[in-house]
C-alpha cells in the first residue's frame, strides 16, 4: 500500500508537468523546432513526423529512466540510525531481459521507420516534369534547366558596400545571390555535380541535403508544394569562402517558371554548363591540359 502511495506522488507531478508542457506548445515546437512549414514539399511532413516521433519516444524513455533512478534513490536511501552497507541484491533475470529487449525494440523501430521514409524520399521519378542539373563550385552554383536547354551561372555572394558608419560585412547583395527557380506541384529530378571539391546542396526548408562529389552524380527527387522563396547553402566545408556559398530557391507557378526560363533564352543563356568547366583534371576518364597540348603538338 505504501509503495503505491509513493508511486502516486511521483506520477501526479509528472503528468501535470507533461500536460502543461504539451498544452503550451506552439506550431514550431510541435514540429520539433524544424524550420519548414507543413507541406513545403512532398517530403517535409515525412521528415518532420520521423523527427518529432523519435523525440517523443526518447523523452518518454528519459522520463521513465530518471523517474526510476530518483525513485530508487528515495526509497532505498539510508535511514537514520542505520549503519553499514544496505542489503545487497543479486541480479534479477526478468529485469535484465527487460533492459535488453526494450532497447533492441527501440533501435529496430527507429531503423525500420527511418529506412521506410528514406526509401520513399529516394525513390526516383519514372517521368519527372522537370530535370535540373546543379553544379557546385568554389564558391557559387551553376543551374542548368535541362528541359528548356537554358542555364544560369552563379557568382559568390557579395557583401553590400559599407554605408556611412556601417559594416561592409553586415549584409549581402541579395540580387547577386544565385537563384534556382522551381515550378510548384511538379515532380522535379535534381542532378547534383561538383566542379572542384566536395560540396553539399542544402535547401533548409526542404529538410533535405545531399553531397555533391567530383566525378559522381547524385540525385534529389522533390515536389515543391508551396510557393515562396527559400534559403539554401553549401553544407560541406569547401574552403575559405564556404560561408558565402549561398543560393535561393524560388518556387513559382508554372506560368512564372515558363516566363523565367524564356527570359534566359532571350538573354542568350542557351545550352548547358557541363563537365567541361570542371577544375579537376585528374579524375578517371579525363585528360590533363598538358597531355592534350603534347598530343596536339605531336600531330
Amino acid at each position: 500500500m505504501r509503495s503505491k502511495r509513493r508511486l502516486r506522488w511521483v506520477a501526479i507531478p509528472v503528468m501535470v508537468s507533461m500536460g502543461l508542457l504539451l498544452a503550451g506548445c506552439s506550431q514550431q515546437q510541435m514540429q520539433g523546432f524544424l524550420p519548414a512549414e507543413p507541406g513545403t514539399t512532398n517530403n517535409t511532413d515525412k521528415v518532420t513526423g520521423l523527427w518529432v516521433t523519435s523525440w517523443i519516444v526518447l523523452l518518454a524513455v528519459g522520463i521513465i529512466t530518471w523517474g526510476l533512478t530518483i525513485w530508487a534513490v528515495v526509497v532505498f536511501r539510508r535511514r537514520r540510525g542505520q549503519t553499514g552497507l544496505p542489503v545487497q541484491l543479486r541480479y534479477n533475470m526478468p529485469i535484465e531481459i527487460f533492459y535488453t529487449v526494450v532497447p533492441l525494440i527501440l533501435v529496430l523501430g527507429f531503423f525500420a521507420f527511418t529506412a521506410k521514409d528514406q526509401a520513399d524520399i529516394e525513390q526516383p521519378y519514372a517521368a519527372p516534369d522537370e530535370v535540373i542539373s546543379v553544379y557546385g563550385k568554389q564558391w557559387a552554383w551553376d543551374f542548368n534547366y535541362v528541359n528548356q536547354n537554358v542555364y544560369t551561372a552563379g557568382v559568390q555572394a557579395q557583401s553590400a558596400p559599407a554605408s556611412a558608419g556601417g559594416d561592409a560585412n553586415s549584409a549581402l547583395v541579395e540580387s547577386e545571390i544565385p537563384t534556382l527557380y522551381l515550378p510548384v506541384d511538379k515532380k522535379i529530378t535534381i542532378e547534383l555535380h561538383a566542379r572542384d571539391v566536395i560540396h553539399s546542396f542544402w535547401v533548409i526548408d526542404f529538410l533535405y541535403k545531399k553531397d555533391m562529389i567530383p566525378g559522381k552524380t547524385n540525385y534529389m527527387y522533390v515536389t515543391p508544394e508551396r510557393i515562396g522563396t527559400f534559403s539554401g547553402k553549401c553544407a560541406e566545408l569547401c574552403g575559405e569562402y564556404h560561408s558565402d556559398m549561398l543560393f535561393n530557391v524560388k518556387v513559382v507557378s508554372q506560368a512564372d517558371y515558363d516566363a523565367y526560363t524564356k527570359s534566359l533564352a532571350d538573354q542568350g543563356f542557351t545550352g548547358q554548363l557541363g563537365d567541361d568547366y570542371n577544375r579537376n583534371t585528374n579524375l578517371p576518364g579525363t585528360v590533363s591540359p598538358l597531355a592534350e597540348s603534347e598530343s596536339g603538338a605531336s600531330k
